[in-house]
């Protein structure tokens, strides 16, 4: 049987077990939800989770993860304009997955991570104009995984994660100098596995897990004033009506990416998911938006080019995906598409 069969196969089972999720979510209150998701070119490396994604300028950049048996290096660029994937130079560092990456206007930078056996704390710049990588000063705080990182005014932003416990701290890189500052720690609860991403000139930082506990707040980052400003939790938590169906954007594994003023979270949650939320920084409040149509999974990756969002690789059930979709939240569903 070819690999082409056997994953077509794997795909046809996992979608079957996924199928009570599906229904449950779309059939909420009979609530017709708005954005659609297109499926693209399927990702040319192979299936994995836990790996690195971002833009620069109008293309996208995936790469490191692990495929359930090897740890990666390999870098890729995604080119919407052509629908179409192009292997780059191989990420130096040693394998890893769960590190973070962050991309400026004209550069890309991967660091922190896990490589089996070792959390990381080294960082790469790369250059998509000349395909190369440099090795940039190493990341400031504790070596760690499971990170956030953000680029606001093409400073990078780092925090969270675990090693041997949990962190709050937050960093802030400026490739300029080649330089890290430790800025004010996160709000709350320390934690690994969160979600962020910027709106403006702001960052925002929200989920993750802390003591065996799925956390349920969400933190505005202004690095203007270095400051974080506390915004209404991501559950129902108050007497009023506006969260009553705030139930599954808390979790762990989630894609976070931002697009035309608003933030949107993807996939992952309290198991492998395919709810899609938005949220307002003007009203400070979330919409569910079309779940996405890709099999529900974890731990992939997102970047955002122009008015659209990209999800790609995951995994749910030991199974890796390598399939990207687009996301247009303002579009109306098509199911034919």
């Amino acid at each position: 049987m070819t690999y082409k069969v056997v994953k077509n196969w794997i795909k046809v089972i996992v979608l079957i077990l996924a199928v009570p999720m599906f229904l449950s979510c779309k059939g909420k209150d009979d609530v017709v939800l708005v954005g659609n998701w297109v499926e693209l070119s399927d990702f040319d490396g192979l299936p994995r989770a836990d790996a690195v994604g971002f833009s620069i300028g109008a293309k996208g950049y995936i790469g490191t993860g692990y495929d359930g048996d090897e740890w990666h290096t390999d870098f890729w660029e995604y080119d919407p304009a052509r629908n179409s994937w192009t292997q780059k130079a191989d990420f130096p560092g040693v394998a890893r997955g769960m590190a973070v990456g962050f991309g400026t206007d004209t550069k890309g930078y991967v660091g922190t991570g896990w490589d089996g056996k070792n959390r990381l704390k080294d960082f790469y710049e790369f250059n998509p104009a000349t395909n190369t990588w440099a090795r940039k000063a190493d990341f400031a705080g504790s070596a760690r995984r499971m990170a956030v990182a953000m680029s606001i005014n093409n400073k990078g932003y780092v925090g969270t994660g675990d090693s041997v416990y949990y962190f709050k701290d937050f960093w802030e890189y400026d490739p300029a100098g080649d330089m890290w500052t430790k800025k004010s720690s996160i709000g709350g609860s320390k934690r690994r596995d969160a979600a962020c991403f910027v709106i403006g000139n702001k960052g925002y930082v929200t989920g993750g897990i802390d003591n065996g506990e799925f956390l349920t707040d969400m933190w505005e980052y202004d690095p203007s004033s270095d400051t974080w400003t506390k915004k209404r939790g991501i559950s129902n938590l108050s007497t009023e009506t506006y969260d009553d169906n705030y139930t599954t954007i808390k979790g762990t594994g989630k894609v976070g990416f931002a697009v035309n003023g608003k933030g949107y979270l993807a996939t992952g949650g309290q198991t492998t998911g395919a709810d899609v939320w938005e949220y307002n920084p003007t009203t400070d409040l979330w919409t569910e938006k079309t779940s996405f149509e890709g099999t529900s999974r974890s731990d992939a990756v997102g970047f955002a080019i122009g008015t659209r969002g990209y999800v790609t690789t995951g995994k749910s059930s030991g199974y890796y995906f390598d399939d990207l979709w687009a996301f247009d939240p303002d579009a109306d569903l098509n199911e034919e598409d």
